[in-house]
């Protein structure tokens, strides 16, 4: 099997001939290939070479295609810095008030030169690969993590607590929401096999599972649905210690989750054994694979091996966003222990 056929299997819960492999691992291969932040972030060229140096040193089953945290946001209109060594991030919101929500259109995010950098570096990948390599495609922030970019995450934190906003709150996620369809169908149509987005802050780090249910899951199975109809798989990542939620995401329309190492993940095995929803996950990328020794990593990444082997809707992943310090050395053990597993 190639790496196409691994991950597509593991999302339809069929077995696998080896244990797939994928990572989020844009600021690692920047790194590695010699470029900045900066410039893997703005030339789809430098960003695709990133990837594909990365994909064929690691013989890796699928490349993430990820750029940063901020780029849906400044396509609606939020103010972004460009640094020359991290991510590009969210300056401050652009809706000061809920009450100009009736006030915005729904922008042609393809117009966002910023945005074309991620589509033209899916359109790179998918020449050179085909479908040889896995592509996922990110599509940056769900509906919520949208929002809260728009609002800035207090005012929105502040607005989700007061009733007589919650009309105004629902409308905004509506208007996101319309933003990331957008979003999953340019990405689809630029060769993705499958798109993903994260909805961190509206993990239980930030918001009661009550407040998950009622302002963030309904507008993350939406964006699933849209997916479904763009005829790609769709995924969502959620930062931080997901465990209470669990129950919530095994039972959603989404055909993937990826959670941090935070969350229990026997717990996560527990539920997900029984469910459709494919694991994607979860080695510490921090602690682990970027600042571990070698025998941390090697028994860390063999003990999520041994929980999911009994489970073929399961793809090997770090739990997040592999720092660009990662040595080689912890990432050759960690692919290896999955390449030996079985």
């Amino acid at each position: 099997m190639n790496g196409f056929q691994r991950i597509s299997a593991a999302l339809k819960g069929q077995a696998t001939d080896k244990v797939p492999v994928m990572l989020h691992n844009f600021m690692v291969a920047a790194k590695e290939a010699g470029y900045t932040q900066k410039e893997y972030g703005t030339d789809p060229v430098k960003a695709a070479d990133a990837l594909i140096r990365f994909s064929d040193k690691y013989q890796l089953d699928g490349i993430l295609m990820d750029i940063d945290t901020a780029t849906l946001a400044g396509a609606v209109g939020v103010s972004v810095d460009f640094p020359e060594d991290a991510p590009a991030r969210c300056e401050h919101g652009c809706l000061d008030s809920l009450e100009k929500i009736a006030d915005l259109e729904i922008p042609d995010i393809s117009l966002n030169e910023h945005l074309q950098v991620w589509l033209e570096t899916m359109r790179i990948l998918k020449a050179h690969f085909g479908d040889e390599m896995y592509l996922r495609g990110n599509v940056d922030q769900a509906p919520f993590s949208l929002a809260s970019m728009m609002r800035t995450p207090a005012e929105w934190l502040m607005d989700l607590v007061d009733e007589d906003s919650e009309e105004s709150v629902h409308k905004l996620l509506e208007y996101c929401t319309e933003v990331s369809c957008q979003f999953v169908k340019l990405m689809a149509g630029a060769g993705a096999h499958m798109v993903s987005t994260g909805d961190s802050p509206a993990g239980p780090s930030m918001i009661s599972p009550a407040m998950y249910a009622k302002f963030a899951m309904p507008y993350e199975n939406r964006v699933a649905d849209y997916a479904h109809t763009c005829g790609v798989p769709y995924l969502l990542h959620i930062c931080g210690d997901t465990t209470v939620i669990l129950d919530r995401l095994a039972a959603m329309r989404v055909d993937a989750i990826e959670l941090d190492y935070q969350t229990d993940v026997k717990k996560a095995h527990e539920l997900l054994k029984k469910s459709p929803v494919c694991f994607f996950g979860n080695v510490d990328p921090s602690g682990i694979l970027a600042r571990g020794k070698a025998a941390d990593v090697r028994r860390e990444t063999q003990k999520v091996l041994e929980l999911f082997s009994d489970t073929p809707g399961f793809v090997l992943s770090s739990g997040c966003a592999l720092p660009s310090t990662t040595p080689e050395e912890n990432l050759r053990i960690f692919i290896k222990t999955a390449r030996d597993f079985r």
